[in-house]
């Protein structure tokens, strides 16, 4: 059986690294998961989810021609709704960029802006001990 892109195989994780997982396909051959292709959330820790020695369902995402072999876990798994956006028809988001005009908007924009300015002022000078704070 020859490892072709979009193979789903089993492998077992022979080594893992902050990068990624090194795992031995069958023949004898050596991919690389990325970390970033791990599961679909953010991976901080290889090791919360991999161990050396897991046996793993992968499926082959690339093959460089110097033999270098891509591997990924999350697209090996089962779901027909992965890389698709969950949309929800049921009710209409209000559209507020629609009826709202430039005037608005930037009113709007320069209030939060304000408030968030002098809510960093209020806070900076908390810590610094304000105006008029004595120097000893």
């Amino acid at each position: 059986m020859s490892i072709e892109v979009g193979s789903k195989l089993q492998g077992k994780v022979t080594g893992i690294t902050n990068f990624g997982a090194f795992v031995e396909l069958p023949e004898g051959k050596t991919g690389l998961v990325h970390i970033s292709e791990v599961a679909d959330n953010y991976v901080k820790d290889i090791n919360e989810h991999l161990s050396v020695g897991d046996e793993v369902t992968v499926k082959v995402i690339n093959v460089e021609n110097d033999g270098k072999i891509g591997l990924s876990i999350k697209k090996a798994k089962d779901n027909p709704n992965q890389g698709r956006r969950k949309t929800n028809t049921s009710q209409p988001k209000p559209n507020r960029d629609r009826t709202e005009n430039f005037e608005a908007k930037m009113n709007r924009f320069l209030k939060d802006s304000e408030d968030r300015l002098a809510s960093l002022r209020k806070h900076t000078e908390s810590k610094r001990g304000g105006r008029g704070a004595k120097k000893g």
